[in-house]
């Protein structure tokens, strides 16, 4: 479907999102498009470290390629001031409160990457109870490279999850999936309890995509805490037939030998 898309200061994006769980903005200028798009590949180009930069690799058909890029903000002034100065207003309007950022990630579908999963966020997520995302798509995301679609209005419970922490596929068959294309540079504001996938990327195009994620300021920054309970409980899961991204199974790429 072709979403509606509302400006970031329209009071009527509060109402759609509260009905149905997600919302389409047009966060970024055309100049801050191409900007974001340079400070991606920024983050891209860097080199990992424990304590830094996390970057995580799955194997596809043409070898390992970058999947996810993640505690990035640290190191970059560029995208720390979007993400903690601008996209976090968004945040606050559909929390409905002051908001601060969790967690951030890059998400980089390239040709022939994996899809996600259908879940709902709240289950890798600890120590916050509200919090949102949201996909900047860096480029147009289609049906082609696997956008993201999700489910309208089932955002009001936490659903029950089988062994990955993923929506058991006799729940996802009960639902009715919308697919939510996007132009680059728009956004798409999802709530942590909103149920969505994503699938495998079968363009010859690689697909990049920025996910921060808010908790409401009441409940304190936990950026930091955050990142040290994920470095913590993923060098404990052993290795399987997945790439470990989340702490749920969620991602559906094979791992890198």
């Amino acid at each position: 479907m072709i979403a509606e898309v509302f400006a970031p200061d329209d009071p009527a994006l509060v109402e759609h999102f509260r009905r149905e769980g997600w919302v389409v903005t047009q966060d970024l200028d055309p100049d801050e498009i191409d900007a974001v798009g340079r400070w991606v590949d920024d983050v891209a180009a860097t080199h990992g470290t424990p304590g830094s930069i996390l970057h995580h690799r799955e194997m596809t058909d043409d070898g390992p390629k970058l999947c996810r890029s993640e505690n990035f903000v640290p190191e970059h002034a560029e995208l720390r001031r979007l993400l903690t100065e601008r996209l976090v207003l968004t945040a606050a309007m559909v929390l409905g409160e002051p908001a601060i950022l969790y967690k951030e990630k890059i998400n980089y579908k390239a040709a022939g990457g994996a899809g996600f999963s259908p879940h709902q966020d709240a289950p890798a997520y600890p120590f916050v109870d509200r919090h949102v995302s949201c996909m900047v798509a860096v480029d147009d995301s289609t049906l082609d490279n696997g956008c993201l679609e999700v489910v309208s209005g089932r955002h009001h419970e936490l659903l029950e999850t089988d062994e990955r922490g993923c929506i058991p596929t006799v729940i996802v068959e009960t639902m009715s999936w919308t697919s939510v294309p996007l132009r680059r540079g728009r956004t798409l504001w999802f709530h942590s309890l909103t149920p969505h996938r994503s699938g495998a990327n079968r363009s010859r195009s690689d697909r990049r995509a920025l996910y921060p994620t808010y908790n409401a300021a009441t409940e304190g920054d936990l950026r930091e805490r955050y990142y040290a309970e994920k470095s913590a409980r993923l060098a404990a899961v052993a290795r399987g037939d997945r790439v470990n991204l989340s702490l749920i199974g969620d991602f559906e790429g094979r791992p890198v030998d």
